[in-house]
């Protein structure tokens, strides 16, 4: 499956409440258009819960750790080419 282009995806927060539970990382994956919300959530969410699957396994094998993925898709038209929301997400001058 693929996965458009124009995607983003920031850390709205993270909550760890000690070692013995998982850590609550929430995520908002940034796309331009509805259409690519669409795509990127699947029929009946699927691919969103894919994406979000092999994150997290992939989390749990860098830190050893269990961890609890909640992702949102969120457009945001135009915003590569938007300078504040280039910030939002993430991406400053320094990164050029």
């Amino acid at each position: 499956e693929e996965i458009p282009y124009a995607t983003a995806v920031r850390i709205v927060s993270v909550e760890e409440k000690g070692p013995e539970n998982p850590i609550v990382v929430h995520g908002a994956i940034a796309v331009e258009r509805e259409s690519q919300k669409g795509m990127l959530i699947g029929k009946g969410g699927e691919m969103l819960k894919r994406i979000g699957t092999n994150a997290r396994e992939e989390m749990e094998r860098i830190h050893d750790r269990k961890f609890f993925l909640d992702l949102k898709v969120e457009v945001r038209k135009n915003w590569r080419k938007d300078p504040k929301q280039l910030r939002r997400l993430g991406y400053t001058e320094d990164l050029a």
